[in-house]
């Protein structure tokens, strides 16, 4: 019994890599609002352990604001 396997032209070629798709391969870089969210979360975690993550979150949106609104008074 001979096993005999065909090979296709497609089978041999080489596999080119497609054009004009993204990779996935990388993260977007955070915003500074993302940024101050990530330290300000973590502050008010260790701070008050016990606080709903939802309150947390109110309150660092409440501390952006005001940064926000500071910067833009200095201007």
């Amino acid at each position: 019994m001979v096993n005999t396997v065909s090979k296709t032209p497609q089978a041999d070629a080489p596999k080119k890599a497609k054009s004009g798709r993204k990779t996935g391969g990388g993260r977007k870089k955070l915003t500074e609002f993302n940024k101050f969210m990530q330290t300000e979360i973590a502050r008010l975690k260790e701070e008050n352990p016990d606080m709903p993550h939802r309150d947390r979150f109110k309150l660092v949106v409440d501390n952006w604001n005001k940064k926000k609104d500071k910067e833009l008074a200095r201007s």
